[in-house]
């Protein structure tokens, strides 16, 4: 058990090594994330070795299971696409700019309008999506109203990764771990909403408290006019994520797995996008632009992450885990132990292992572990800035525009926010399963 232990863990040190001091790798032209590196190559230490069996993993790629970490990446990388589309047509930036028209001068209307849209979007998007397109637009309208910018992007960021928990699409780690333990689009809806509106609510006021010196000061508003994305393209994004949404709600019911319901929603609106765009003899610009910016790296990050998981599981390491948490009060454990573990080996590779340990739960312990770590794993992205991808790449774009947020700047607003954030979304669990 040793070996696969230390590979393992010296894999994960350095692929959060990767993230912090060099995240990129720059090949001519070309700019690769390092991150996935790490893990691939312990990955194939493992694999051959013999440490990790290589008939169990490729036995699990093929077999027709929810777990199956194939039909994940599927549901996340479609999901993905249909957001970033709608993004590539300036779609969440038109959305944003005329809500900041709406502000009227004052800096907490503002912070206000922001939080709402931001968490209104996150819910039927991405994390990811949002924090991409939003991050570098406040950077841009802060600069132009000569206000300080932090209280709108540690609001932009606190919401996406509090929200992010209310559908199960709002999040990677949401999607594997819901659809390992056979929860569908529903049954996820009607426990998930109290807790994150709790933790929605506590954030915002808890930012509120954090920046409220800052939020006092006038504003020098002047939007930019920002004309509305081309109509017919955004009408075929939007009724095709709107649609994709409500099948991915039904499809139990329908015996249609999410996989496959996200998988032709993608299909379909990049067909009829690409005919669109023959039709008016114009460059599918939007279509490749999409395609250019999926996360494709998660492929073989993800397969590696389940390959350490093969190897701890051969080796009883996920079962002593398990043993350790035991089966009384599932949530406070596996929420406060999905959230600290996040922010040591960040959230995808925690939701991961987490995913093999809440396979030794027991009865009535299981769904309320499963659910504690869906919420641990959003909101311990706001711990630090290694707790998931979103704050690596949200701490990214800061640096590129000149802005200093230091890891201690990041824990401070962790500590006074995702704490307790954590506490009302497991409370608000722990009301929901009594119900």
């Amino acid at each position: 058990m040793i070996p696969a232990v230390l590979i393992c863990a010296v894999s994960i040190v350095l692929m959060i090594a990767c993230v912090l001091f060099f995240p990129k790798l720059k090949i001519g032209k070309i700019s690769v994330s390092t991150y996935w590196l790490a893990t691939l190559l312990g990955a194939v230490v493992l694999l051959a070795s013999g440490l990790a069996d290589v008939k169990v993993f490729f036995g699990a790629l093929l077999a027709n299971t929810a777990v199956n970490p194939l039909k994940i990446l599927v549901l996340f990388l479609s999901m993905t696409l249909l957001s970033v589309f709608l993004d590539e047509l300036g779609f969440f930036r038109f959305l944003a700019n005329a809500a900041l028209k709406r502000a009227r001068g004052g800096q907490r209307r503002l912070f206000l309008i922001l939080y709402l849209t931001v968490s209104i979007l996150t819910v039927f998007t991405s994390n990811d999506v949002i924090i991409l397109s939003f991050t570098p637009f406040i950077c841009y309208f802060a600069k132009n109203a000569k206000i300080d910018p932090m209280p709108y992007l540690a609001g932009e960021f606190v919401a996406a990764n509090t929200w992010s928990m209310a559908l199960v699409i709002g999040n990677p780690t949401n999607i594997y771990l819901a659809t390992a333990f056979g929860i569908d689009f529903l049954s996820y809806l009607k426990v998930s909403l109290v807790p994150t509106l709790f933790a929605g609510i506590v954030s915002f006021f808890a930012l509120l408290l954090l920046f409220r010196k800052k939020l006092a000061t006038p504003m020098e508003s002047t939007p930019e006019e920002i004309p509305l994305p081309d109509k017919p393209l955004l009408i075929l994004g939007v009724v095709h994520l709107a649609v994709c949404t409500v099948f991915l709600a039904i499809g139990s019911y329908l015996h249609i797995e999410m996989w496959l319901v996200s998988l032709i929603a993608a299909v379909s609106l990049f067909f009829f996008a690409l005919l669109f765009s023959a039709f008016r003899k114009k460059p599918p610009k939007e279509v490749w632009g999409s395609l250019k910016r999926a996360p494709l790296e998660l492929i073989p990050f993800i397969l590696s992450m389940f390959v350490f998981i093969v190897a701890l599981s051969e080796h009883g390491l996920t079962q002593k885990i398990a043993q350790f948490f035991g089966d009384d009060l599932p949530v406070l454990k596996y929420g406060a132990a999905s959230f600290l573990s996040s922010n040591i080996i960040n959230n995808i590779p925690m939701s991961v292992l987490f995913s093999s340990v809440l396979g030794y739960a027991e009865g009535g312990a299981l769904l309320p572990a499963v659910y504690a770590t869906i919420i641990g794993s959003n909101l311990g992205a706001l711990l630090t800035p290694v707790g998931a991808l979103a704050g690596i790449m949200w701490s990214s774009i800061l640096g590129r525009n000149g802005l200093k947020f230091s890891y201690l700047d990041f824990l401070k607003m962790g500590v006074l926010v995702a704490i307790p954030a954590l506490l009302a979304a497991l409370g608000g669990l722990s009301l929901m399963l009594l119900a």
